[in-house]
């Protein structure tokens, strides 16, 4: 672990484009669903998300790796360039994951995955620089993945604030639409350790959402649980099978004070979620 990974404080928050995580991104399951996305907002915007040909949806995987580059770029003082660097090594490990060869090519993978992606919008998707006007684009402009020399690995072990094990370096540059977001502070702010502690992929969206609506100056929020199926996205449609779904992830969002109260129930025929918001923790941002 290098000097300034052991210098990061434990209770750091991140800082995400709020206009991004109102949208649905990432499937909530690894499948190979390679279908687009397809959401209508309220006010009748369209959004798409469409996988690059013989790729998959950006998935489980992929939506960690999204919230630990927008750590680092907000830790690597917001460059204007949207220049990020890092080792793989060091990125799985911030992330909470071992690091051995099956998840250096799943970081591999979902870095590709976030630049071959394309997220298109007609009124969905708000930015900062050109309000709600059509727009296409992907999180990442551009990756590159260095492999070091096998001369240079040779050399590792003498300095010890290295791994022996390290594959390469990595250069990623962030997507110029999130950057005017997230410069214009139009962002949600979360708590990594509090969200890498969710061991759900449905619990760690559905707490990026929560804190959309905190943002928003909301103490709870109600959503139809079809409206909020589409939202996050999940597979299933119908309310029971949603129920088993979320009802874990729910358990999750309690236990760890994300929320104080959920509750599901049938109103006039449609089934509604009831969310009333924890407390933020003191050393997440505002």
């Amino acid at each position: 672990m290098n000097v300034a990974a052991r210098r990061r404080p434990v209770g750091r928050g991140v800082v995400l484009d709020r206009a991004l995580e109102e949208l649905p991104l990432f499937r909530l399951s690894d499948s190979a669903d390679d279908a687009p996305v397809a959401f209508l907002t309220e006010s009748g915007g369209r959004w798409r998300v469409i996988p690059a040909p013989g790729d998959r949806l950006p998935g489980t995987f992929d939506q960690d790796v999204y919230v630990e580059l927008l750590h680092r770029y907000q830790e690597g003082g917001a460059p204007a360039d949207g220049v990020i660097h890092f080792t793989l090594h060091n990125f799985l490990r911030s992330m909470g994951r071992r690091a051995d060869g099956r998840t250096y090519e799943q970081l591999r993978g979902a870095l590709a995955r976030l630049e071959r992606t394309t997220l298109e919008s007609a009124g969905a998707y708000w930015s900062a620089a050109t309000g709600d006007a059509p727009v296409r684009f992907s999180i990442l402009t551009s990756v590159s993945v260095q492999r070091r020399r096998v001369a240079d690995r040779e050399q590792l072990p003498l300095f010890a604030n290295l791994a022996a094990g390290e594959p390469g370096d990595a250069r990623v540059i962030l997507s110029p639409v999130v950057r005017g977001n997230l410069a214009a502070r139009h962002t949600v702010a979360l708590s990594a350790p509090r969200y890498h502690a969710l061991s759900s992929p449905v619990a760690r969206r559905l707490y990026r959402l929560l804190e959309v609506a905190r943002a928003e100056g909301r103490l709870s929020w109600r959503v139809p649980l079809e409206r909020l199926a589409e939202q996050l996205p999940l597979a299933q449609r119908y309310p029971s099978h949603l129920q088993r779904v979320l009802q874990p992830a729910h358990e999750m969002l309690l236990s760890a004070g994300l929320a104080r109260d959920i509750t599901v129930r049938q109103l006039d025929r449609v089934w509604t979620v009831d969310y009333v918001l924890g407390s933020r923790p003191r050393e997440e941002p505002a």
